[in-house]
């Protein structure tokens, strides 16, 4: 046994151990948009989910989860949390918040338990999201991992706006 710190992987894969979770971590090729790295893992984009550090106007921090084939809906999001202001932080803040970089970030082994908010898009499907380490991404079920995490399951999304 080692002194080091564990890394934003280990934290992943003991978290999902302790809540039973069945994950599977795989090393994909670097993309450059969503569309490449969901081709590159064999998924649809809808499949590959967003795990988005919000903040609240009070300083707290909350994850959304968005499916990738969408784009979260502040005005739905808070109204399902209750408050006037939300926003995303800085990438130095979700990383002092959570111990991952963008890219890597999933509730999942989190240094902070935040509430999750879920958009319901991702029910009852096999998902991909962060796994905490570039290079990698984490396949589960959502409905486990939602029920796992003690996510608010509700419409959160619009439609991504084409880009021109």
């Amino acid at each position: 046994m080692t002194d080091e710190e564990p890394t934003g992987r280990d934290r992943v894969e003991a978290d999902a151990r302790g809540r039973g979770l069945a994950i599977e971590i795989v090393e994909r090729p670097a993309a450059d948009s969503l569309e490449s790295a969901a081709a590159l893992l064999g998924l649809s984009p809808s499949d590959v989910v967003k795990s988005l550090v919000v903040k609240r106007h009070d300083g707290d921090y909350l994850f959304a989860l968005i499916p990738g084939d969408r784009q979260i809906s502040w005005s739905k999001l808070r109204a399902l949390v209750g408050v006037n202001k939300l926003s995303l932080p800085s990438p130095d803040a979700a990383l002092e918040a959570t111990g991952f970089e963008r890219g890597t970030i999933t509730p999942l082994g989190s240094l902070s338990a935040l509430p999750v908010f879920a958009d319901e898009r991702m029910t009852g499907r096999r998902v991909a999201l962060g796994a905490g380490a570039h290079g990698f991404s984490l396949f589960t079920d959502a409905d486990p991992l939602l029920a796992s995490l003690g996510a608010t399951v509700a419409d959160i999304s619009d439609p991504l706006k084409p880009r021109n």
